[in-house]
């Protein structure tokens, strides 16, 4: 079952370039994971464990974890937090939470501290310098949360400071346009899960369909609501895009959801910045 939701594992690799980057950080390697939803269904050990391989093998600087660890009870992330502490890297793992991760009023505390605990700095609204001053790494709280306030964070850092961003969904880049973002690392969409031959993804077409549908089928399809509100930009469902002079990097996650995945392969992602 695990096998036919998720797929073969891909990794994904690409360089990017980061305008006034230090010559001391040219060629900074990065492994992004994100999307777990570890609960004994979505995630199965044996694609954690490859994806855990995949990353150490790639040999980062850094590890960044782009949220939603979980689905709805909090407690495997104890579980999760055991697989996690294997990621080696030269200058540590960094994680932002998810809105999975914010569902229940004890989920965002107990994930919080589970990751902490294993050593994973959990950033949430915070700034932090894990390969110098010369690239602050931003965390922002879950883009549906009430604390999602970027600019007390943005207005911190010097208009002309290449900077990182991790932000679990990349709606959130939209509104991020007001500020210098050299690259934001996103999940959320799990690559829209599901893609057709000849037809692509089928996200974008998700609220539309909806919408269209008589009231009483809408009653009858929740899933379907659910999908057409996960995102707004299903556009940005995968991969890198440039919006003005930002860019944003969307990591298909490695958990799935229902209807799970096809022709939509998990992800690891090995950014090297240039």
């Amino acid at each position: 079952m695990h096998r036919v939701l998720t797929g073969r594992l891909a990794i994904e690799e690409l360089t990017v370039t980061i305008a006034g980057l230090s010559s001391r950080l040219k060629g900074l390697r990065l492994v992004q994971m994100s999307d777990f939803h570890f609960d004994g269904l979505r995630l199965s050990e044996r694609l954690l464990s490859q994806a855990i391989s995949a990353s150490n093998a790639a040999d980062p600087d850094l590890v960044v974890l782009t949220g939603d660890f979980i689905t709805d009870d909090p407690s495997p992330i104890h579980e999760l937090v055991t697989w996690l502490g294997k990621l080696q890297s030269r200058y540590g793992t960094y994680a932002v939470l998810g809105n999975h991760d914010n569902l229940r009023r004890r989920s965002r505390p107990e994930v919080t501290q589970a990751l902490t605990n294993s050593g994973i700095e959990v950033l949430w609204n915070q700034i932090a310098y894990p390969v110098g001053a010369e690239l602050p790494l931003i965390g922002f709280a879950d883009f549906w949360s009430y604390e999602f306030k970027p600019e007390p964070i943005m207005t911190q850092i010097d208009p002309m400071q290449p900077r990182l961003v991790l932000s679990h969904n990349p709606d959130s880049a939209e509104l991020l346009r007001s500020w210098r973002v050299d690259l934001q690392l996103s999940g959320h969409t799990h690559g829209g899960q599901v893609i057709l031959p000849g037809l692509g993804n089928v996200a974008p077409y998700m609220p539309r369909l909806y919408n269209q549908l008589p009231k009483r089928w809408q009653r009858r399809l929740p899933m379907l609501k659910s999908c057409a509100r996960t995102m707004r930009h299903w556009e940005w469902a995968q991969g890198l895009h440039q919006l003005g002079d930002n860019q944003l990097y969307i990591n298909r996650g490695l958990g799935t959801y229902l209807p799970g995945r096809l022709f939509c392969p998990p992800e690891v992602t090995v950014i090297t910045l240039v």
